[in-house]
């Protein structure tokens, strides 16, 4: 299992994606950003990866920018500050329909869906000797849920409210909160994001740690409180020391675009990683699910004209009311 540099994706993928080619690039951008999330956090690498192929195949100049996760992302696109962004479903659920915690009234109406990306699982991690190993251990410890703006700092305190566990809860990047773990100032740092998080991934080989997510009856709870999520079974093998799996709840993520986006450049960035999974898995081991059949998993979110363009091709059915 692999995961790549932007530097090396982009050597890389240079012999394995087919060229895109646009037929009108008038009124294409000189340059995009993608909004992503924290460094050490799955959606960095995703994001950093997307901006090597872009830049490669397509000839604009991309870059991946650290955000606070797909709350901020959301407002980012929004506002026309980035031009792609990468969203959980939930987070871009609640923008869309005005609910944002960042931009509470303000209904995010300018995003526009271009391909499905992964299912972001909800992990935690702590130190065997803190002696938490599920989520009930962390009542009354202290947690870090991620930055603030992400999707688990938006999801984990309900989860804790579902759950009746009241954890002191704090909001930092992967990496830093992965550090904090190692240095004993916070006694977990509950995540999300795909599978295998490498903050996770680091922490575990150079650490004795328990990672986990929910017991049965936990994620039962969970489940009949929160429709928008679904369980997800983490699979073995992902970290050192951990051969056998567990279970959590998942959200999907989306790759989104401002409604701005010429329909052409939105055609072609669609196309390029649809017809390209085996490059894109050499971003990220998750990406083994960007593909077109998971166009589906978006229920509300309008797609751009030009991933309709693209789908359409495909023959995958887009339905009448989200072909935006």
């Amino acid at each position: 299992m692999r995961i790549l540099t932007a530097a090396a994706v982009a050597a890389s993928l240079a012999l394995s994606v087919s060229g895109a080619v646009a037929q009108d690039r008038a009124d294409w951008p000189s340059s995009l950003t993608i909004g992503t999330a924290s460094q050490g956090g799955t959606y960095f690498i995703y994001g950093t990866g997307l901006a090597g192929l872009i830049t490669q195949k397509l000839g604009i100049n991309t870059s991946a920018e650290v955000t606070g996760g797909p709350t901020q992302n959301a407002t980012l696109v929004e506002t026309g500050d980035h031009q792609i962004a990468l969203l959980t479903m939930g987070p871009a659920y609640e923008a869309w329909i005005g609910k944002s915690e960042l931009a509470p009234g303000l209904e995010h109406k300018n995003m526009r869906a271009l391909f499905p990306m992964y299912q972001t699982p909800f992990e935690a991690v702590a130190l065997k000797s803190s002696g938490i190993s599920d989520v009930a251990g962390m009542d009354g410890k202290r947690v870090s849920v991620g930055p603030a703006g992400g999707t688990a700092a938006a999801y984990w305190p309900r989860f804790f409210e579902v759950l009746g566990v009241s954890p002191d809860v704090s909001f930092s990047g992967a990496n830093d909160a992965t550090g904090q773990v190692k240095d004993g100032l916070i006694d977990a740092f509950a995540f999300a994001a795909g599978v295998p998080i490498s903050a996770f991934a680091q922490i575990a080989a150079e650490n004795e740690v328990n990672i986990f997510g929910f017991t049965e009856e936990q994620r039962a709870q969970i489940l009949e409180a929160m429709p928008e999520v679904a369980a997800f079974d983490v699979p073995g093998g992902l970290y050192q020391g951990f051969p056998e799996g567990h279970g959590t709840v998942a959200m999907w993520n989306f790759a989104v675009a401002t409604a701005d986006m010429p329909e052409s450049l939105a055609y072609e960035i669609t196309k390029m990683v649809m017809e390209n999974n085996e490059a894109m898995m050499q971003i990220h081991a998750t990406a083994a699910e960007t593909l077109p059949e998971n166009a589906d998993k978006n229920s509300f979110l309008p797609f751009h004209p030009g991933a309709v363009k693209y789908f359409d091709e495909a023959g995958i059915a887009i339905p009448d009311e989200l072909r935006g």
